[in-house]
């Protein structure tokens, strides 16, 4: 597969290697470590309770007078959607205001409703399963439906899969940036892992900086061991994983810095982005620039903080002109209220995920409508991006996978990289 070509690749260029027996070596260890857990205990199960479904919301529309021509059931990983065909006439807002009555036949801990759904004829009820089926990394990673998707993509990212069982890949170069939210324990910090894992993936270490913000301290440590391969740091910085306030406001200011470089040489070369300009100097390896992802695990810590106005300010100035030259940002926080996610943070994220949340006004706040409320948890996540919303299922990694696959990606990255260094940051006065 061309994905295992891209890892053997990174061991050819990064560390040498004596015969071919090291890249089947590779080949298992990876599939090893991301092995397949197949489940097929529920598919006759869930058929019974989708006819039944049926049936029942047939029932309580004909006992309210809505006809309807048919129902539909598509089964995703947590959820089915039911689609209902409406006779002519029959008026949308009928179904929509039976949420309740819908949810108390079906017996459903909860039901959301899509009147209509985009680009169809149909209304959608989203139903929980009974049993959940887990969407696990290997499926996302080792499957040509991925390799297809984000073959002609600059940065991929999998958030998982849809309603449909379709794999959902876009492209953060093109979001630029994207903002998570949700309830403590709803999935937040795997979605993060999951993004990583795709990331190290499908680039090359040349290709890619990350630099990981942690006011947690524990969240993101486990990458700490790959970090002279994949991250961009401060000359002297002595932890590459930011834990600090100060070192996150000489990171960002440093960045602004790095941005405002890249847009020089840019103005130089007369080119407009950094693919024009990579696609330039091709041939000319130290002339590359590698794409810096920042990730920020919980910015409510770095937002309600002494320096909040200062990191804001560096926070909305990269939102606004990092894209063209390669710099994206992905936050994350547990608390979107509108005192940690600003209107200004808003207009310059228009990608954004929400996991489960408490409230309709946090949901609201997140993606500008009701609906993250009544998801079902454990990685149930509605994305929103361009006036779209998706409903998706975020893939799972254990803990100790993420160990393994990151003590391999040391091995084939072997000692010989550095840091990517960033300017020095201006003086906190």
């Amino acid at each position: 597969m061309k994905l295992m070509l891209q890892l053997i690749n990174i061991s050819i260029k990064h560390k040498p290697i004596k015969n071919n027996n090291n890249d089947k070596k590779n080949k298992i260890i990876i599939h090893s470590i991301l092995r397949k857990k197949e489940d097929h205990s529920m598919i006759s199960e869930m058929k019974k309770n989708i006819e039944n479904n049926k049936k029942k919301i047939e029932q309580i529309l004909k006992h309210y007078n809505i006809i309807i021509d048919k129902v539909e059931a598509n089964i995703g990983p947590s959820i089915t959607l039911y689609e209902i065909y409406p006779h002519i006439g029959t008026r949308i807002s009928k179904i929509k205001n039976l949420e309740n009555e819908i949810a108390l036949s079906l017996s459903a801990v909860s039901i959301r409703i899509i009147a209509p759904i985009p680009s169809k004829g149909t209304i959608g009820i989203e139903i929980p399963n009974h049993k959940r089926s887990i969407v696990y990394m290997e499926e996302i990673l080792f499957s040509e439906e991925s390799d297809k998707k984000s073959k002609e993509m600059e940065l991929p990212i999998s958030l998982g899969k849809t309603i449909f069982n379709e794999i959902f890949i876009m492209d953060l170069a093109n979001m630029p940036h994207l903002l998570i939210a949700g309830s403590t324990g709803q999935g937040k910090s795997v979605g993060l892992n999951a993004i990583i894992i795709f990331l190290l993936f499908q680039k090359k270490s040349k290709d890619i900086k990350f630099i990981l913000i942690d006011p947690k301290k524990v969240e993101l440590s486990i990458y700490q061991n790959i970090s002279k391969s994949y991250f961009a740091t401060l000359p002297k910085c002595i932890n590459p994983i930011i834990t600090n306030l100060y070192d996150a406001r000489n990171i960002l200011n440093s960045l602004c810095k790095e941005m405002d470089k890249r847009y020089a040489i840019l103005e130089r070369y007369k080119v407009r982005n950094i693919k024009e300009y990579n696609l330039k100097f091709k041939c000319k390896k130290k002339y590359d620039f590698p794409y810096i992802i920042v990730i920020i695990d919980e910015f409510a810590d770095l937002s309600l903080s002494f320096k909040k106005k200062e990191i804001e300010t560096y926070i909305i100035r990269l939102a606004q002109l990092s894209r063209a030259v390669g710099i994206h940002l992905i936050i994350a926080t547990q608390r979107p209220s509108v005192d940690v996610i600003t209107g200004l943070i808003k207009s310059n994220f228009t990608a954004r995920i929400s996991f489960r949340v408490s409230s309709k006004i946090d949901s609201r706040t997140i993606l500008d409508c009701s609906g993250a409320e009544n998801l079902i948890g454990n990685g149930d996540l509605l994305f929103s991006n361009k006036n779209e919303l998706i409903r998706l299922q975020c893939p799972f990694i254990e803990l100790s996978t993420i160990q393994k696959f990151i003590e391999l990606y040391k091995k084939i990255n072997g000692k010989k990289n550095e840091f990517f260094l960033l300017p020095e940051p201006d003086l906190d006065v």
